[in-house]
C-alpha cells in the first residue's frame, strides 16, 4: 500500500476528501503499526515510521471513510514500572469519531492468564474488540444555529437517549432506542409542549458493555463507562453501517436546535472502561498507561481510584489535558452540542491528589475561547478524599446542587428544622455560590436524577428494592430521604395514592418556582416508576423506560408540570439573574423589598421564627415590582408579584396573607391540593386553611400594570 508520511496534528483518523492522514500518541512507544481491518476481519499491517513529539504518524491517499482500523503498539510490558505495551491487542485510536462492535468478554482482551495473574497472555484480541473508524466529516448543518438560551432562562430535561424513545408508540420500530428515534417528531413535540429548552443526554460517547453484566442477562445502561471520547455510542445509531451514527447524531442535533432546544452532553473524562489492574486491554492501558492514568505512587502496578470504578485519568499529563480540551471542542465545533455535564467532575480538578479548583483542567477551560462560552455543569464530587465540592467550583461552571435536592426532600418529608435551609434552597442557594461572585445560575437544582429514585417512587418507597440487579442489595444509596406515605410501594388505598401524587405536584412546584435552573429527570412528568429500584444502571428493559400509557392520573400531571414551566417562562421574577439583596440566610429581606417571608399569622419572620425547628409552614413573598435588574436588551423588567405559601405540616394550617402594603388582592394560580380554584381570588390580609402538605401559589399584577 502507498504511504506518505504525514502529519502529526491533528491526532486521530483525518479523512480529508482524498485519503487519511492517521496520528497517534504514545511516549513509551518503541514500535507502532495501524492495522486496517478488512470486512472480512484480514488485517493489513502498516508501521508508522514517522515520529515528531513522540506522535506517531502515517498519511494513506487510499484510504477512505466506512474503514476500519485500529493499533498495535509495541512496548515495555513492566506492570511495576507502570508500562502495559502489548502488540498482541488490537487497540482502538482514542481520537476515533466512531468505533464499531462491541467487545465480549474474551480472555485475549486481557494481558495476564486468568488462572495465573502473574502470567501474560499474548492472545490476539482483534475477533473480539472494537475497532475503529474512519468517518466522513462533512455534513450539511444547513442554516443550523445554537439556541444559545440564557441560562436563568433554562429548564434542563435529563434523558437517556433509548430509554426515552424505545416504547413510544409513534415511532417507528427501527428508530426507537436510537439517535433517529429522538429526533422523531414525537420525542420533539412532547419536549416542546413541556416547555424545556435543553435536553441532557446520558452519556453517548462510545461506552463498554460490561462483559460480567452481559453474563448476568444485564447490561450497561447508563453508559458510565467511556472507551471513545470522540465517538457516538454506536448502539444508539438506527444503521449498523459503520459510522453512520455520527450523520444521525449530527442529523439530531440538528432537530434539536430547529425546536429551538439545546443539546448538553453527560461527558464521563473522569476515568475509563479499561477498569482496574485487572481489567482488558482496549485503547489507553496498551498504548501509554503511565502518561493516561494516574498510578499509585508506591506501587506502580496499580491505579490511583477516585472514581469507583478502577482508575482515575491522569489530569496533570499533557496529553491527556490535551485529549479532553480535543473532544470538548470536537462536540461543540463539529457535532454542535451546546454544553455539557461532567461526571464526578472532582476527579478533574485533582493535578495531583487534593480537589483543587485552580488546577490545569479548569484553567484549560477558562481561557479556551470555545468551550467557555458553552453551558458547562458540574457533578460536584467523587469518592476520592475532600470530593464532596458542592460550592466549590469556579465561576464559569454550574453545579449540581445536591444540597438543595436533599433538603428539598427532607422538608416535605416532615423534617424538623428544615424551614431555613429550604428558604435557602428555594432563593437560589446564595450561601453556597455568592461568595465567588457567582448569581443563582450556579445552582442546577434537581429532586431526582437517573441515580436514585424516580419523583414517583421517591414518595413511594422507603427501601431500595434491587433485587434485580443482582448484588443482593448491596448496591445503590440507602439512605434516599424518601418517604412512602404509609405503604410500600403500589397500594389501592384512596388517601395514599393521593397524597403521593399531590407530594409529586409539590416537589415540582418548588422545583420550578426556586431561582436557579430546574432540571427533570425524564419521565417524571410522567410519574415513571422502577418499582423502588434506586440503581436502575443495568436495567436495560422496561422497568428503565420511560411508558408512554397514561391513566387520568399520570395525564394530569403531565399537564400539571407543562402548567409550572410556562408560569416559570411567563415570569422573569421566577428565574432571576441576580440574588436577591437580602442576607445569605433564609434568601433574608433587603431594603429594596425584592422578598419578604412571612410567618403563618401574615408577620414578618423573625429570628426566633427561623430557629423553630418545629415549623413546617411559611409564607415567601417575590415582588415582581422590584427586580431590580435589566433583561438582555437592557430595560428593566417590571413583573407580577408571586406570594408562595408552603405548608410541609402533616395537617391544615390556616395562613393570614400579608398586608396591603404587599398587594391588596391575591389570584390564584396552582394549589397542588386542587382545593382553591384558579383564578380564585383572595384579599389583603384573609384568612384561608391550606391543606397538609401542600403548595399554595398566589399573584397580583405589578404596581404599574
Amino acid at each position: 500500500m502507498e504511504t506518505w508520511p504525514g502529519k502529526p496534528y491533528p491526532l486521530g483518523a483525518t479523512f480529508d476528501g482524498t485519503g487519511t492522514n492517521f496520528a497517534l500518541f504514545s511516549e513509551i512507544a518503541e514500535r507502532v503499526e495501524l492495522c486496517l481491518i478488512s470486512p472480512r476481519g484480514k488485517e493489513t499491517r502498516i508501521d508508522l515510521e514517522e515520529v515528531d513529539a513522540y506522535v506517531w504518524h502515517v498519511y494513506l491517499p487510499d484510504v477512505l471513510p466506512g474503514q476500519r482500523y485500529g493499533f498495535r503498539v509495541h512496548g515495555p510490558y513492566a506492570p511495576e514500572q507502570g508500562h502495559r505495551c502489548d502488540p498482541s491487542k488490537l487497540l482502538l485510536d482514542p481520537y476515533a469519531k466512531a468505533i464499531d462492535g462491541q467487545v465480549d468478554g474474551d480472555p485475549s482482551l486481557f494481558s495476564y492468564d486468568f488462572d495465573d495473574p502473574t502470567a501474560r497472555n499474548t492472545a490476539n484480541s482483534a475477533a473480539h474488540t472494537m475497532t475503529s473508524v474512519v468517518i466522513n466529516p462533512f455534513f450539511d448543518w444547513g442554516h443550523d444555529r445554537p439556541p444559545k438560551r440564557e441560562y436563568h432562562e433554562s429548564v434542563i430535561y435529563e434523558a437517556h437517549v433509548k430509554g426515552l424513545t424505545e416504547l413510544h408508540p409513534a415511532i417507528p420500530p427501527a428508530l426507537r432506542g436510537t439517535y433517529a428515534g429522538l429526533a422523531h417528531p414525537a420525542i420533539i413535540e412532547h419536549l416542546v409542549e413541556l416547555g424545556i429548552t435543553a435536553i441532557e443526554l446520558m452519556p453517548v460517547h462510545q461506552f463498554v458493555n460490561d462483559p460480567t453484566l452481559q453474563s448476568k442477562g444485564l447490561s450497561n445502561y447508563w453508559g458510565y463507562n467511556t472507551i471513545g471520547f470522540f465517538a457516538p455510542h454506536n448502539a444508539y445509531a438506527s444503521s449498523a453501517k459503520p459510522g453512520q451514527q455520527v450523520q444521525e447524531f449530527k442529523q439530531m442535533v440538528k432537530a434539536m436546535h430547529d425546536a429551538d432546544i439545546e443539546v448538553i452532553l453527560d461527558v464521563v473524562y473522569n476515568h475509563t472502561a479499561e477498569g482496574n489492574h485487572l481489567g482488558p486491554t482496549l485503547c489507553f492501558r496498551g498504548i501509554d498507561n503511565a502518561a493516561y492514568y494516574r498510578l499509585v505512587d508506591e506501587d506502580l502496578s496499580h491505579y490511583y481510584d477516585t472514581t469507583g470504578t478502577g482508575n482515575s485519568l491522569l489530569m496533570r499529563h499533557p496529553h491527556v489535558l490535551q485529549l479532553l480540551m480535543d473532544s470538548l471542542r470536537y462536540w461543540v465545533n463539529e457535532m454542535h452540542v451546546d454544553g455539557f455535564r461532567f461526571d464526578l467532575a472532582s476527579t478533574l480538578a485533582r493535578q495531583f491528589h487534593e480537589v483543587d479548583r485552580l488546577s490545569a483542567f479548569f484553567d484549560l477551560v477558562q481561557q479556551d475561547p470555545v468551550i467557555s462560552q458553552v453551558k458547562l455543569i458540574a457533578e460536584p464530587w467523587d469518592v476520592g478524599d475532600g470530593g464532596y465540592q458542592v460550592g466549590g467550583f469556579p465561576p464559569l461552571w454550574s453545579e449540581w446542587n445536591g444540597q438543595y435536592r436533599d433538603t428539598v426532600r427532607d422538608f416535605w418529608r416532615g423534617e424538623p428544622a428544615t424551614l431555613g435551609e429550604f428558604a435557602s434552597r428555594l432563593t437560589g442557594s446564595s450561601d453556597l455560590y455568592a461568595h465567588t461572585g457567582r448569581r443563582p445560575i450556579a445552582s442546577i437544582n434537581f429532586i431526582t436524577a437517573h441515580d436514585g429514585f424516580t419523583l414517583r417512587d421517591l414518595v413511594s418507597y422507603n427501601e431500595k428494592h434491587n433485587d434485580a440487579n443482582g448484588e443482593g442489595g448491596a448496591d445503590g444509596e440507602s439512605h434516599n430521604r424518601s418517604w412512602n406515605h404509609g405503604a410500600e410501594g403500589p397500594t389501592s388505598d384512596p388517601e395514599i395514592t393521593e397524597l403521593r401524587w399531590r407530594q409529586q405536584r409539590n416537589f415540582l412546584a418548588t422545583l420550578l418556582l426556586s431561582q436557579g435552573v430546574p432540571m427533570i429527570s425524564h419521565g417524571d412528568e410522567l410519574g415513571r416508576t422502577q418499582k423502588g429500584n434506586n440503581n436502575g444502571y443495568c436495567q436495560d428493559n422496561e422497568l428503565s423506560w420511560v411508558h408512554w400509557d397514561l391513566g387520568p392520573d399520570q395525564a394530569a400531571h403531565l399537564e400539571l408540570t407543562r402548567a409550572l414551566v410556562r408560569l416559570r417562562r411567563d415570569h422573569p421574577v421566577l428565574r432571576r439573574r441576580r440574588f436577591f439583596h437580602g442576607t445569605a440566610d433564609h434568601g433574608g429581606e433587603s431594603d429594596l423589598g425584592d422578598i419578604a417571608w412571612f410567618t403563618t399569622s401574615g408577620e414578618h419572620m423573625t429570628d426566633e421564627d427561623w430557629s423553630n425547628g418545629y415549623a413546617q409552614a411559611m409564607q415567601v413573598f417575590l415582588n415582581g415590582s422590584a427586580i431590580a435588574e435589566p433583561d438582555s436588551r437592557g430595560e428593566r423588567v417590571l413583573d407580577d408579584s408571586f406570594l408562595l405559601l408552603y405548608n410541609a405540616a402533616a395537617e391544615p394550617v390556616e395562613f393570614t396573607l400579608p398586608s396591603e402594603d404587599f398587594g391588596g388582592a391575591w389570584t390564584c394560580v396552582l394549589d397542588t391540593d386542587h382545593t382553591l380554584d384558579r383564578g380564585a381570588e383572595l384579599d389583603a390580609g384573609a384568612t384561608i386553611t391550606v391543606t397538609g402538605r401542600s403548595t399554595l401559589v398566589l399573584t397580583r399584577p405589578d404596581v404599574e400594570s
